[in-house]
């Protein structure tokens, strides 16, 4: 599962959960973008946004994070972080198969034909598109077999509403693990400041 989670909040989770419960999976790996290539820079820094996403996925042992990302430099493709990922998998478990899925927002894979090396990602991974109840989404364009479209409740809450909270004095409590809010406050990451930009 590849994003900013700037910060990681309760319907990445969610999500998350979902799909392991849908596709049976034995663990979702999440992994915080370094640079990503197709969004402005993340307001914080790769290291604070990877710590939150250890402190969020803790609780649950299907839960790991990756700093695959983070890691590499450059801009973040998500090409690269598949390949990466299958390549330590393969290292590790060299007598084992796996199937694999990429998880991400529904809409941004409207945009997939656009990123870097779409057919290389469709190779590697299913592609699951969470989204929330009742949102339409534009035909992708993919060929078909290769998208999981799953409606998630939780996905109302955006990484760029908390901090827009934040910077106005507002509580995040029940929006965030307990443990992201308590780090936020700690390091006041998104405080006195204005954000704009997208859901994510």
């Amino acid at each position: 599962m590849g994003g900013t989670f700037d910060p990681l909040h309760h319907g990445h989770l969610v999500a998350a959960s979902e799909v392991a419960d849908r596709f049976d999976l034995q663990r979702v790996i999440f992994c915080p973008s370094g640079a990503p290539w197709h969004k402005t820079t993340p307001t914080t820094s790769a290291e604070d946004r990877y710590l939150m996403t250890v402190i969020a996925t803790a609780a649950d042992p299907r839960f790991e994070v990756s700093r695959v990302d983070i890691d590499r430099d450059g801009p973040t493709y998500t090409v690269d972080t598949l390949r990466d990922l299958h390549e330590g998998f393969a290292r590790a478990h060299p007598h084992d198969s796996a199937e694999w899925f990429f998880i991400t927002g529904a809409d941004a894979l409207t945009e997939i034909v656009g990123w870097h090396d779409p057919d290389g990602i469709i190779e590697r991974a299913h592609l699951v598109g969470v989204t929330r109840p009742g949102h339409q989404l534009a035909d992708p364009g993919l060929p078909e077999g290769v998208v999981t479209l799953i409606e998630i409740p939780a996905l109302s809450i955006s990484s760029s509403d908390i901090r827009q909270r934040v910077s106005e004095g507002k509580p995040i409590d029940y929006l965030v693990p307990e443990g992201v809010a308590r780090w936020i406050r700690k390091h006041r990451l998104y405080a006195d400041r204005q954000h704009s930009g997208g859901a994510s």
